[in-house]
């Protein structure tokens, strides 16, 4: 029996790493003779580096500037084959803020653009940037003035950080752009769809969670719609509605315009990495999971991303997810290519309870699982009606 076990992590709780490895204690309490496959994977947010550099790689620091300009240390990745893999929440991310100094008009991606260049310095012509856990929304302004890129105003004077510069922005020039992007493949990876600006966009969807009010995503949509506008007229790129423009604070559209890069959903993309496809072509049993699991697991998450994939010579191989909570909607998975959904709790717990257990409950949960699993090889079905 050949399982694989492909989980995100459990957010505030358990690595994907971890996560894996007590779902496999787990699996091995009732299978010890099973061939077991770790694949921890992410969708681009929180655990990206780490799932990629676990299947192959090397972790390594740099000290950037962070989202309000103070230096901050921040992990990327170099992967086996010489790819670079960036958290864009590791230097620009929201857990860098103090909750009452979260203001999106100031907050920058300038510390994600230096550890492009970092990688840059280091060789790395492939670039994977994962878009999730975001502070900014500059629309990758501070990225891109990081490598050269230049953003001035009226009278020709750069502008400053954040996304409420960006009223002044009058031109954009390239001329000082570093020439290795040229010569760069870069993948940003994300699991939202939402376009730079509108009511849809980065400022109205996510702006009030990295502190921005009514007025405030007013004035923050107003200037990513000028930053559009400038973009289209200057570098001839229409950034407007690009799916996934609005990830990150408008990143994902900062990124295609002045990387070239390609936006791709995050799960995907983690999954080519890994090998994914390849692993799961024999494989008897695929186990995923999430912290929590509803409705918007089905918009791209990862349990439904792996479970898309868990195909093999045209044979659906089942898949199991594990959930640390379950919400409204979660029963739409069923309809995505997960045939079973396992809570972990094992009786009456609070938040802080369950979280402090997530390891052990999830090795109880995979145990009681693939019992069974067990239990249905022995079934044999029904002789057909004479």
């Amino acid at each position: 029996m050949k399982v694989v076990i492909a989980p995100d992590s459990f957010k505030g709780s358990l690595s994907a790493a971890s996560a894996a490895h007590h779902l496999a204690l787990g699996v091995r309490r009732v299978f010890p003779e099973a061939v077991v496959v770790l694949l921890p994977v992410a969708d681009g947010g929180e655990g990206t580096v780490q799932a990629l550099v676990a299947a192959g790689g090397r972790l390594e620091e740099a000290v950037v500037t962070g989202p309000l300009g103070e230096a901050v240390t921040a992990q990327y990745g170099v992967l086996a084959d010489g790819t670079g893999v960036i958290e864009m929440a590791a230097a620009s991310g929201l857990v860098l803020v103090p909750f009452d100094r979260r203001d999106p008009l100031r907050t920058s991606t300038r510390g994600t653009g230096e550890l492009v260049s970092k990688l840059l310095d280091q060789g790395c012509r492939r670039l994977v940037l994962g878009l999730g856990g975001s502070a900014t929304n500059d629309g990758g302004v501070g990225l891109a003035q990081a490598l050269g890129w230049s953003f001035l105003d009226a009278q020709g004077r750069e502008l400053g950080a954040g996304g409420g510069a960006l009223s002044a922005l009058d031109r954009i020039e390239g001329v000082g752009r570093d020439p290795r992007l040229a010569e760069c493949q870069i993948v940003a990876i994300c699991d939202v769809t939402n376009p730079l600006v509108g009511p849809l966009g980065a400022s109205a969807v996510y702006g009030p969670q990295k502190g921005a009010d009514a007025k405030r995503v007013s004035v923050l949509d107003a200037n990513l719609t000028r930053l559009a506008d400038v973009a289209e007229r200057d570098l001839g790129v229409r950034l407007h509605e690009l799916p996934g423009g609005g990830a990150a604070g408008g990143l994902g559209a900062g990124l295609a315009a002045f990387c070239g890069a390609v936006l791709r959903p995050g799960i995907d993309s983690v999954l080519d990495v890994v090998g994914f496809d390849a692993v799961v072509a024999d494989a008897d049993l695929v186990l995923t999971g999430e912290g929590r699991l509803d409705g918007q697991t089905a918009f791209g998450k990862v349990p439904v991303g792996v479970a898309a994939r868990s195909t093999a010579g045209g044979r659906k191989v089942p898949v199991v997810a594990f959930a640390g909570s379950l919400g409204p909607g979660a029963e739409a998975v069923l309809g995505l290519g997960i045939d079973a959904v396992v809570p972990l709790a094992d009786g009456p717990l609070t938040l802080e309870q369950s979280m402090d257990r997530t390891g052990e409950l999830l090795e109880a949960a995979a145990e009681r699982a693939l019992r069974l699993v067990r239990i249905g090889g022995r079934l044999s079905p029904p002789a057909p009606a004479r």
